[in-house]
């Protein structure tokens, strides 16, 4: 088994078939196979061999899958890097992974000091200028695009993505090719993806729902990916129209936007499906969506450590507000303290078993045995399941606030919020509170041209929720910070606001 034989596949069957639309370039599968098969054979003769790290910091560029593919065509492991992150975050990933090879561009090379690296044996970059370092059109040139996937155990290892690292330094889910390529194939399945489809990739490819469910996904369907550097809206949209994108992908912060613009200067008549994840999609914006454009938002569920697909809204019934159902041969369950499952309709962890849950963090043998219990992933996340076995995310559980000892999840009071009409983005948090141990904080966007005061959506709140839910600081901000992929960082918020309560 290997993850690359996807790409192996459709070059054979479908070797003129575009792969990639990037910007003004284009790449056949046929193309892509061998521009990733040259590269295998030159990495093998500077001595990369099976099992070894190949850093990945590069952004959104088909060079991307190109030293993707070539590495697990070897054997080797591809650690995927944020290329935003700047020298101390790289030093920190790239000698917890023992990565002996970088791919990067020449922008991020201000970054790269390789002195900080013991294991560090080339740089390779894909675009701009190279410094002095080898280009990855000179390791393709004169190479043999003869190099194929090397047959692996589903057991071995594939990717290292590293997760946000919100409380200590980031930890590196280890995903195997049987965690990948199962998750390729569940994405497929519940998705629909089809040969004929073109499929967007905004988000970044350093992410796993960019990596594994768009990217890996698409290349398993034999469908054609629209790839961009980044979110920009009109550049996405016209792109949408002149390549007539099928199937749209995005995180919840993106539709909100989408949401509140003026799209009648272009066609998107051609989008047939549009799926939001890494973040839960508040369900008034959700219903707002059916309503504008008569298209479901469908709603996918996982982590990095789960590959990350574990759950699906809808294969047949859409419920709002739910994540939906277990993807195919995923089992969950929601779990006590004592990791003892509790009746429907109660509150606990959402754990998950299957075939994309991860061998283990990279080299750290107590925080894996933390994360898999018994078999099962905890995943962090607090949520219920309905009787007809629909999933509901609560909250995370270090995004609960603990008032005076009542429990207030914030996304259930961004739930209220979110039906407010002058409202175009929220985020609720606990700040400190010097009697109550915390008080709840609302950071507000709101839409153009629209105006409210505090005591409006006090007074808005108290007419929804229980007093004790009721936001005891509402502040008004023109944008919310955010990651890579979109999702509001309440954390920013939490630790920006501490100085101001004390």
């Amino acid at each position: 088994m290997n993850v690359t034989q996807n790409v192996e596949q459709a070059a054979r069957i479908f070797p003129d078939k575009p792969a990639i639309i990037f910007e003004d370039r284009e790449i056949t599968y046929g193309q892509l196979d061998s521009q990733a098969g040259r590269l295998a054979d030159t990495m093998q003769k500077k001595g990369v061999k099976q099992g070894d790290r190949v850093a990945l910091y590069l952004p959104n560029i088909p060079e991307f899958a190109v030293c993707y593919i070539a590495s697990l065509k070897i054997g080797a492991v591809a650690v995927s890097v944020n290329p935003m992150l700047k020298s101390a975050e790289l030093k920190y990933l790239l000698n917890d992974s023992g990565s002996v090879m970088l791919c990067t561009v020449g922008e991020l090379l201000v970054n790269v000091n390789r002195e900080d690296y013991p294991d560090l044996q080339h740089v390779l970059v894909c675009e701009g200028d190279a410094q002095g370092n080898p280009t990855i059109d000179t390791w393709v040139a004169d190479a043999s695009e003869s190099v194929k996937a090397v047959d692996l155990d589903r057991e071995e290892t594939a990717v290292i993505l590293y997760t946000s690292g919100t409380t200590g330094f980031p930890k590196g889910a280890t995903l195997t090719h049987g965690n990948v390529v199962s998750n390729s194939y569940t994405a497929a399945h519940h998705a629909g993806f089809t040969a004929d489809d073109r499929m967007s990739l905004f988000l970044p490819l350093f992410h796993v729902f960019g990596q594994n469910f768009i990217m890996n996904g698409t290349f398993n369907s034999c469908a054609t990916l629209v790839l961009f550097r980044r979110f920009v809206p009109d550049d996405v949209l016209k792109a949408f129209q002149n390549h007539r994108v099928t199937m749209s992908f995005a995180v919840p912060t993106i539709f909100i936007n989408l949401l509140n613009m003026d799209l009648s200067a272009y066609d998107l008549s051609s989008i047939r499906y549009d799926f939001s994840a890494a973040a839960t999609m508040p369900e008034e914006i959700s219903k707002k969506w059916k309503e504008k454009f008569g298209r479901t938002i469908h709603e996918g569920y996982g982590l990095t450590e789960s590959s990350p697909f574990a759950c699906y809204n809808h294969d047949y019934f859409h419920k709002f507000g739910s994540i939906g159902t277990p993807c195919e041969n995923i089992e969950i369950k929601i779990m006590d303290e004592f990791d003892s499952e509790v009746a429907a309709g109660e509150w606990g962890e959402i754990c998950i078993k299957g075939p994309g849950v991860m061998k283990g963090y990279w080299n750290k043998p107590e925080e894996t045995a933390k994360a898999l219990r018994n078999g099962w992933l905890h995943s962090g996340d607090i949520g219920k399941k309905d009787e007809d076995g629909y999933v509901y995310i609560v909250d995370r559980v270090k995004d609960m606030i603990n008032a005076a000892g009542f429990k207030i999840w914030p996304a259930e009071v961004e739930h209220y919020l979110y039906q407010h009409p002058a409202i175009k983005e929220l985020a609720v948090y606990g700040i400190p509170h010097p009697e109550k141990g915390e008080a709840v904080c609302a950071s507000i966007v709101l839409k153009d041209g629209e105006t409210a005061t505090s005591d409006e959506i006090v007074a808005y709140c108290r007419e929804n929720m229980a007093a004790y839910k009721v936001p005891s600081k509402v502040e008004f901000v023109e944008e919310l910070p955010k990651s890579a992929t979109g999702k509001i960082l309440k954390r920013t918020l939490r630790d920006e606001a501490e100085p101001k309560a004390g």
